[in-house]
Protein backbone atom coordinates (compact mmCIF):
# COMPACT_ATOMS: atom_id res chain seq x y z
CA UNK A 1 0.00 0.00 0.00
CA UNK A 2 2.00 2.95 -1.33
CA UNK A 3 0.94 6.50 -2.10
CA UNK A 4 1.32 7.78 -5.62
CA UNK A 5 3.65 10.67 -6.42
CA UNK A 6 0.61 12.97 -6.63
CA UNK A 7 -0.63 11.87 -3.18
CA UNK A 8 2.76 12.52 -1.62
CA UNK A 9 3.32 15.90 -3.27
CA UNK A 10 -0.21 17.04 -2.46
CA UNK A 11 -0.49 15.40 0.95
CA UNK A 12 -1.07 18.73 2.74
CA UNK A 13 -3.95 19.53 0.40
CA UNK A 14 -5.43 16.04 0.85
CA UNK A 15 -5.16 16.20 4.65
CA UNK A 16 -6.83 19.63 4.65
CA UNK A 17 -9.55 18.36 2.32
CA UNK A 18 -10.31 15.36 4.55
CA UNK A 19 -10.59 17.56 7.64
CA UNK A 20 -12.77 20.05 5.75
CA UNK A 21 -15.09 17.31 4.50
CA UNK A 22 -15.24 15.87 8.00
CA UNK A 23 -16.49 19.14 9.48
CA UNK A 24 -18.71 19.86 6.47
CA UNK A 25 -20.46 16.54 7.15
CA UNK A 26 -22.42 18.38 9.87
CA UNK A 27 -24.57 19.64 6.97
CA UNK A 28 -25.72 16.04 6.42
CA UNK A 29 -25.47 14.54 9.89
CA UNK A 30 -26.31 17.18 12.49
CA UNK A 31 -25.51 15.17 15.63
CA UNK A 32 -22.09 15.36 17.25
CA UNK A 33 -20.42 11.99 17.85
CA UNK A 34 -19.75 12.61 21.56
CA UNK A 35 -23.34 13.75 22.06
CA UNK A 36 -24.64 10.67 20.23
CA UNK A 37 -22.55 8.37 22.46
CA UNK A 38 -23.79 10.07 25.63
CA UNK A 39 -27.42 9.93 24.46
CA UNK A 40 -27.04 6.24 23.62
CA UNK A 41 -25.43 5.31 26.95
CA UNK A 42 -26.87 7.45 29.76
CA UNK A 43 -29.63 9.26 27.86
CA UNK A 44 -30.06 12.89 26.84
CA UNK A 45 -31.98 13.74 30.03
CA UNK A 46 -29.50 12.20 32.45
CA UNK A 47 -28.19 14.66 35.07
CA UNK A 48 -24.70 13.49 34.11
CA UNK A 49 -25.09 14.00 30.34
CA UNK A 50 -23.64 17.51 30.22
CA UNK A 51 -20.64 16.55 32.36
CA UNK A 52 -19.96 13.47 30.22
CA UNK A 53 -19.97 15.55 27.04
CA UNK A 54 -17.43 17.92 28.59
CA UNK A 55 -15.31 14.93 29.61
CA UNK A 56 -15.45 13.58 26.05
CA UNK A 57 -14.12 16.89 24.76
CA UNK A 58 -11.50 17.00 27.51
CA UNK A 59 -10.38 13.51 26.44
CA UNK A 60 -10.29 14.66 22.81
CA UNK A 61 -8.13 17.62 23.90
CA UNK A 62 -5.67 15.28 25.61
CA UNK A 63 -5.51 13.05 22.51
CA UNK A 64 -4.81 15.92 20.13
CA UNK A 65 -2.31 17.57 22.51
CA UNK A 66 -0.53 14.20 22.83
CA UNK A 67 -0.52 13.90 19.03
CA UNK A 68 0.94 17.42 18.76
CA UNK A 69 3.65 16.49 21.26
CA UNK A 70 4.60 13.33 19.32
CA UNK A 71 4.68 15.21 16.03
CA UNK A 72 6.70 18.07 17.52
CA UNK A 73 9.21 15.62 18.98
CA UNK A 74 9.57 13.91 15.61
CA UNK A 75 9.81 17.20 13.69
CA UNK A 76 12.57 18.38 16.05
CA UNK A 77 14.77 15.55 14.73
CA UNK A 78 13.44 15.32 11.18
CA UNK A 79 13.36 19.13 10.71
CA UNK A 80 10.45 21.12 9.27
CA UNK A 81 11.98 21.45 5.80
CA UNK A 82 11.65 17.68 5.47
CA UNK A 83 8.30 17.29 7.25
CA UNK A 84 6.53 19.87 5.07
CA UNK A 85 8.41 19.51 1.80
CA UNK A 86 6.42 18.30 -1.20
CA UNK A 87 9.46 16.26 -2.25
CA UNK A 88 10.29 12.88 -0.75
CA UNK A 89 13.54 12.91 1.28
CA UNK A 90 15.11 9.46 1.56
CA UNK A 91 18.80 10.34 1.55
CA UNK A 92 19.15 10.41 5.34
CA UNK A 93 17.92 7.69 7.69
CA UNK A 94 16.85 9.30 10.98
CA UNK A 95 17.01 6.92 13.94
CA UNK A 96 17.10 9.27 16.91
CA UNK A 97 14.57 10.85 19.26
CA UNK A 98 11.14 9.23 18.83
CA UNK A 99 12.46 7.28 15.83
CA UNK A 100 14.16 4.99 18.36
CA UNK A 101 10.68 3.86 19.52
CA UNK A 102 8.58 3.94 16.36
CA UNK A 103 9.46 4.29 12.68
CA UNK A 104 6.73 6.79 11.82
CA UNK A 105 6.11 9.08 14.83
CA UNK A 106 4.56 11.87 12.74
CA UNK A 107 2.02 9.52 11.19
CA UNK A 108 1.39 8.01 14.62
CA UNK A 109 0.58 11.52 15.82
CA UNK A 110 -1.66 11.94 12.80
CA UNK A 111 -3.64 8.81 13.70
CA UNK A 112 -4.07 9.91 17.32
CA UNK A 113 -5.19 13.39 16.31
CA UNK A 114 -7.70 11.96 13.83
CA UNK A 115 -9.43 10.03 16.61
CA UNK A 116 -9.36 13.04 18.94
CA UNK A 117 -10.71 15.45 16.35
CA UNK A 118 -13.25 12.84 15.24
CA UNK A 119 -14.91 13.14 18.66
CA UNK A 120 -15.63 16.80 17.94
CA UNK A 121 -17.37 16.18 14.60
CA UNK A 122 -20.63 14.53 13.60
CA UNK A 123 -20.94 10.77 13.38
CA UNK A 124 -20.46 10.90 9.61
CA UNK A 125 -17.65 13.42 9.96
CA UNK A 126 -15.78 11.15 12.38
CA UNK A 127 -15.93 8.31 9.84
CA UNK A 128 -14.66 10.59 7.05
CA UNK A 129 -11.75 11.89 9.14
CA UNK A 130 -10.68 8.64 10.82
CA UNK A 131 -11.04 6.38 7.78
CA UNK A 132 -9.79 8.95 5.28
CA UNK A 133 -6.69 9.93 7.23
CA UNK A 134 -5.90 6.35 8.27
CA UNK A 135 -5.84 5.22 4.63
CA UNK A 136 -3.85 8.25 3.54
CA UNK A 137 -1.25 7.97 6.32
CA UNK A 138 -0.79 4.24 5.69
CA UNK A 139 -0.22 4.91 2.01
CA UNK A 140 2.21 7.76 2.72
CA UNK A 141 4.16 5.64 5.22
CA UNK A 142 4.32 2.81 2.69
CA UNK A 143 5.70 5.16 0.04
CA UNK A 144 8.35 6.63 2.35
CA UNK A 145 9.50 3.26 3.66
CA UNK A 146 9.77 1.80 0.16
CA UNK A 147 12.03 4.69 -0.85
CA UNK A 148 14.11 4.39 2.32
CA UNK A 149 14.60 0.67 1.72
CA UNK A 150 15.65 1.37 -1.87
CA UNK A 151 18.10 4.03 -0.68
CA UNK A 152 19.56 2.33 2.41
CA UNK A 153 19.00 -1.39 1.76
CA UNK A 154 20.04 -3.73 4.57
CA UNK A 155 20.60 -0.89 7.01
CA UNK A 156 16.96 0.18 6.76
CA UNK A 157 15.70 -3.44 6.81
CA UNK A 158 17.58 -4.00 10.06
CA UNK A 159 16.07 -0.80 11.45
CA UNK A 160 12.60 -2.10 10.47
CA UNK A 161 13.33 -5.40 12.15
CA UNK A 162 14.10 -3.66 15.43
CA UNK A 163 11.69 -0.71 15.48
CA UNK A 164 7.89 -1.11 15.12
CA UNK A 165 6.19 0.71 12.28
CA UNK A 166 3.30 2.49 14.06
CA UNK A 167 2.74 0.94 17.49
CA UNK A 168 5.56 2.42 19.60
CA UNK A 169 7.82 0.38 21.81
CA UNK A 170 7.94 1.32 25.48
CA UNK A 171 11.73 1.19 25.38
CA UNK A 172 14.18 2.45 22.73
CA UNK A 173 14.99 -0.22 20.16
CA UNK A 174 18.15 1.34 18.71
CA UNK A 175 21.02 3.26 20.35
CA UNK A 176 20.84 7.04 20.61
CA UNK A 177 22.71 8.99 17.98
CA UNK A 178 24.27 12.45 18.09
CA UNK A 179 21.42 14.33 16.39
CA UNK A 180 20.49 17.59 18.10
CA UNK A 181 16.76 18.45 18.20
CA UNK A 182 15.66 21.82 16.85
CA UNK A 183 12.67 22.59 19.06
CA UNK A 184 11.96 26.10 17.81
CA UNK A 185 11.34 25.13 14.20
CA UNK A 186 9.51 22.00 15.36
CA UNK A 187 6.96 23.94 17.44
CA UNK A 188 6.50 26.43 14.60
CA UNK A 189 5.99 23.63 12.13
CA UNK A 190 3.39 21.89 14.30
CA UNK A 191 1.62 25.06 15.50
CA UNK A 192 -1.49 24.03 13.56
CA UNK A 193 -1.78 20.81 15.59
CA UNK A 194 -1.43 22.71 18.85
CA UNK A 195 -4.12 25.03 17.49
CA UNK A 196 -6.44 22.04 17.03
CA UNK A 197 -5.82 21.01 20.65
CA UNK A 198 -6.49 24.57 21.80
CA UNK A 199 -9.79 24.69 19.87
CA UNK A 200 -11.08 21.49 21.45
CA UNK A 201 -9.92 22.57 24.91
CA UNK A 202 -11.72 25.90 24.53
CA UNK A 203 -14.94 24.09 23.65
CA UNK A 204 -14.55 21.68 26.58
CA UNK A 205 -14.37 24.65 28.93
CA UNK A 206 -16.68 27.22 27.33
CA UNK A 207 -19.03 25.19 25.10
CA UNK A 208 -18.69 28.12 22.68
CA UNK A 209 -19.06 26.56 19.23
CA UNK A 210 -18.44 29.80 17.34
CA UNK A 211 -15.12 30.50 19.07
CA UNK A 212 -14.07 26.87 18.63
CA UNK A 213 -14.85 26.99 14.89
CA UNK A 214 -12.79 30.19 14.52
CA UNK A 215 -9.76 28.63 16.21
CA UNK A 216 -10.16 25.44 14.17
CA UNK A 217 -10.37 27.42 10.92
CA UNK A 218 -7.35 29.54 11.87
CA UNK A 219 -5.28 26.42 12.63
CA UNK A 220 -6.29 24.79 9.35
CA UNK A 221 -5.53 27.94 7.37
CA UNK A 222 -2.17 28.21 9.14
CA UNK A 223 -1.39 24.65 8.05
CA UNK A 224 -2.26 25.40 4.41
CA UNK A 225 -0.39 28.72 4.45
CA UNK A 226 2.65 27.04 5.95
CA UNK A 227 2.74 24.61 3.02
CA UNK A 228 2.39 27.44 0.50
CA UNK A 229 5.21 29.48 2.07
CA UNK A 230 7.51 26.47 2.40
CA UNK A 231 6.98 25.37 -1.21
CA UNK A 232 7.47 28.96 -2.45
CA UNK A 233 10.75 29.29 -0.57
CA UNK A 234 11.87 25.92 -1.90
CA UNK A 235 11.07 26.98 -5.47
CA UNK A 236 12.97 30.28 -5.01
CA UNK A 237 15.96 28.36 -3.66
CA UNK A 238 16.05 26.25 -6.80
CA UNK A 239 16.03 29.29 -9.10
Amino acid sequence: MKATDFEFRRRALLISLIYTLGFWAYAIDHKNLALAIVNKTVGAHSPHAHLLIRLFFAFATVLVAFAALIRTWGAAYLHANVVHDAKLHSGVLVADGPFRYVRNPLYLGGFVSAFGIGLTTSRLGAIVIVVGLTLLYLRLAGREEAELEKQHGDRFREYCRRVPRLWPSLTPRVPAGDAQPQWGQAFRGEAFMWGFALAIGVFAVTQNGRLTAIIYAAALLAFVWQQVIHNRRHAEHLV
